[in-house]
């Protein structure tokens, strides 16, 4: 059972959507773990449920259409209401769902992993991957409420808790130094969850106050891409070979590659490179890869939307909280980087 104050701020949501129906949107997991936490709230009595495969290969035009084809055959109107309940995954993949569906209909996240509480969530993005890619497509549209509560953390295991760690670490280098030396100092092994909490809460301060400055991502937004460049090439590149890696280990490894990036690119200090290093190094491990893996990275790259005019766009640090967006790096020094991370940094 989920906290009442929880569940009186979900009663409160919906009733401000004032929608004409419910849906629920979950995956095969949080439909078994999550779902019940929630259902025992009167405003849902009645609601739809709309259940999809899990994991992020699932991300697709074909899970897209099975939810927009469920709305339409169980009366879906303008003013109805999907509630997002999930990971990273379903908040991205129903948030695109609701933003295009009648040309838009109301729809409210309720994260249940670390990563979608830091992350995906919340921030108005919204997509699906495509061709290979990695939110090839999608539009910006925020939901209407998010709705967070840690008590969902319980339902992880320790992957899942490590993936969104990986952003809360990204946001710790592009917020303070205090920020990022206690993420530095925390123990992934034996996370204490009250203290967790606090830092979930500083986490995503950082990411508001950013997307609130620039919603769209014209400029400083970009920021948050730091490590992705090179994480999102990855996750792509594992997708493909039918082994994926969870979202947050690709940033992780992302990290070490684009802090590389960072050192010989824009004076970032490398003292402090290598203490962000080792502390991947020791959580995440290490991800297989040869030099002969490069040229596909290299092209999954090339397909990134933050490229401009044909060249490489990387967001890198000159320091913590020292952002500088629109940086260009050439194959030579990508490989350079992937070189510093394949060979054990």
């Amino acid at each position: 059972m989920l906290p009442s104050p929880f569940l009186q701020d979900l009663a409160a949501a919906i009733d401000k959507c004032a929608p004409d129906r419910i849906f629920v949107l979950t995956d095969e997991n949080t439909a078994k773990h999550c779902l019940p936490l929630i259902n025992c709230l009167p405003a849902l009595c009645g609601a739809h449920n709309i259940v999809v495969g899990q994991g992020e290969n699932n991300k697709d035009i074909n899970a897209l259409a099975a939810i927009w084809q469920n709305l339409c055959n169980n009366g879906a109107t303008r003013r109805s209401l999907l509630i997002n309940l999930g990971g990273g995954m379903i908040t991205d993949l129903g948030g695109f769902a609701a933003a295009t569906f009648k040309r838009g209909i109301d729809f409210i996240n309720i994260p249940t992993t670390l990563l979608a509480m830091v992350d995906a969530g919340v921030g108005g993005k919204t997509g699906i991957n495509f061709n290979g890619l990695k939110n090839e497509v999608g539009v910006f549209r925020n939901a209407r409420f998010v709705l967070t509560n840690t008590d969902f953390l319980k339902t992880l295991d320790e992957k899942n808790i490590r993936s969104g760690y990986a952003e809360m670490l990204k946001h710790g280098l592009t917020g303070t130094t205090e920020q990022w030396a206690e993420l530095l100092e925390y123990d992934l092994a034996r996370h204490d969850t009250d203290l967790l909490r606090d830092m979930v809460s500083a986490s995503v301060e950082v990411k508001i106050r950013i997307v609130e400055k620039d919603p769209q991502e014209r400029g400083l937004r970009k920021a948050l891409n730091l490590g992705h460049t090179v994480g999102h090439a990855l996750e792509s590149f594992t997708m493909t070979g039918g082994k994926p890696i969870p979202h947050g280990y690709a940033v992780a490894y992302g990290l070490v590659c684009e802090l590389y990036l960072c050192v010989i690119k824009t004076g970032f200090p490398t003292e402090k490179m290598r203490q962000t290093v080792n502390f991947i190094k020791e959580y995440y491990g290490q991800m297989p890869m040869t030099c002969n893996d490069y040229d596909d990275l290299l092209s999954l790259m090339r397909h990134d939307k933050k490229n401009v005019g044909g060249k490489m766009n990387f967001t890198l640090l000159a320091d913590i909280g020292d952002i500088r967006i629109d940086q260009n790096a050439t194959d030579e020094e990508i490989r350079e980087a992937l070189d510093f991370y394949r060979e054990g940094c």
